[in-house]
C-alpha cells in the first residue's frame, strides 16, 4: 500500500480534516519522502513511523484549537498514542468529571456556613519572586447572616444583602440553587435570553467566570452545567499546556480577548481552578496606567461545612 492511500484511510478512520490541514499534510508528508529518498543513512524509526509523524505534525498545525500528546506505550515501543481534543471537548470531559465526583458535602442547613481554604500564586510576567496566599473564608449559606471573606490575606466582613440589592452573577448558595443545570438551558441564562453574537458569546464566558470564582460553593450539578454551557460558546480554545496549579499539571481553556482560562487536570479533566492575565494600576502624573503585569492561578484547597464563622474542620 502507499503512504498517500494509507494517509486517506488512516485519515478516514481516525480524524476528519478541513481542506487546509489535508493539503499541509500531504505537503508536509511529500517533503518527508523526498528527504528520505535522499538520505543515504537510515534513520533509527521505520519508514512508516516517520511518515506518519510527519502527517500528525501538519494536521496537529492546521487544525485551529487543538491540543496534541503524542506518547509511546510501554508494550508496543515505537507505537504512537494520539490524542487531540479540541477546547469544547475537554469542557464536556470536565462536565463528565464534575457529575463522577459529586459533591461529597453534606447538604447544609440554611443556618450553616461553607469554609474554603483558597490557594492563590501570583507570578510577574516579566520575571521576578512568586507571592502566594492561602485564603479563609466562611460564606453563609442562605445568605442572612454576615460572612468572611479573606482575599490575598486581607480580611473583609461581608453583610447580607438587602432586599433590593441584586448580585449577578449570585455568590449566594441558596441563589445558585436557583440557576438551571441543564447546559443549553444555563448557557441562554449567561447570554441573558439574547442570540450567540461575538459580543453575548464573550459575555457569557466572563460571566461564566464569575460565576465560577471563589470562595463560592456550587450547588450539585451546577459545576458540570457551566461546563457544558461553556462547551456550546464559539470560539472557545486551549489555551495553555502545563500550567503547575496545586502541584498538578493542567491544560487551559479560554476566549479571546478574556483574560481569564480555566485549568483541568491534563490527565483526568478533574476542575483545578483560574489562571489569570492581570496587573496592577498606579496613578503616574495624573494618568492611570498598569503596570508590574502578572499571571495568577487560583485553586480551591479545602471545602467543608461548619456551623459558626472562624470554625474549622
Amino acid at each position: 500500500m502507499d503512504d498517500l492511500t494509507e494517509l486517506r484511510e488512516w485519515e478516514a478512520g481516525n480524524l476528519q480534516l478541513t481542506p487546509q490541514a489535508r493539503a499541509a499534510a500531504r505537503a508536509r508528508l511529500l517533503g518527508a519522502i523526498d528527504h528520505e529518498t535522499r538520505q543515504s543513512t537510515r534513520s533509527r524509526l521505520s519508514r512508516r513511523l516517520a511518515l506518519r509523524g510527519a502527517f500528525v505534525g501538519a494536521a496537529a498545525a492546521a487544525v485551529a484549537g487543538i491540543a496534541v500528546a503524542v506518547t509511546r506505550d510501554g508494550d508496543n515501543e515505537g507505537t504512537p498514542n494520539l490524542t487531540m481534543l479540541s477546547a469544547a471537548q475537554i469542557l464536556q470531559k470536565a462536565a463528565d468529571a464534575s457529575r463522577a465526583d459529586r459533591s461529597r458535602l453534606p447538604i447544609p442547613r440554611d443556618d450553616q456556613y461553607f469554609y474554603t481554604r483558597t490557594y492563590i500564586a501570583r507570578t510577574p510576567r516579566k520575571g521576578g519572586r512568586t507571592r502566594t496566599w492561602t485564603d479563609e473564608s466562611w460564606m453563609s449559606v442562605d445568605g442572612s447572616k454576615p460572612s468572611r471573606r479573606q482575599e490575598y490575606g486581607k480580611v473583609h466582613h461581608d453583610p447580607p444583602l438587602s432586599k433590593h440589592e441584586v448580585r449577578w452573577p449570585p455568590t449566594v448558595y441558596a441563589k445558585l440553587k436557583k440557576l438551571p443545570t441543564d447546559p443549553d438551558k444555563l448557557l441562554e441564562t449567561l447570554r441573558h435570553g439574547q442570540k450567540s453574537t461575538p459580543q453575548t458569546d464573550r459575555d457569557a464566558f466572563f460571566d461564566a467566570c464569575l460565576l465560577m470564582q471563589g470562595p463560592r460553593v456550587m450547588p450539585p450539578g451546577l459545576q458540570a452545567a457551566a461546563f457544558g454551557a461553556l462547551a456550546g460558546i464559539p470560539r472557545v480554545r486551549v489555551d495553555r499546556d502545563e500550567v503547575d496549579i496545586l502541584g498538578r499539571r493542567g491544560i487551559g481553556v479560554s476566549y479571546p480577548g478574556i483574560d481569564f482560562t480555566f485549568l483541568f487536570d491534563r490527565d483526568t479533566y478533574v476542575y483545578l481552578g483560574m489562571r489569570l492575565k492581570g496587573s496592577t494600576v498606579k496613578l503616574v502624573h495624573g494618568d492611570w496606567q498598569e503596570t508590574n503585569p502578572y499571571f495568577e492561578t487560583k485553586g480551591l484547597q479545602q471545602i467543608a461545612v461548619v456551623d459558626r464563622i472562624g470554625q474549622r474542620p
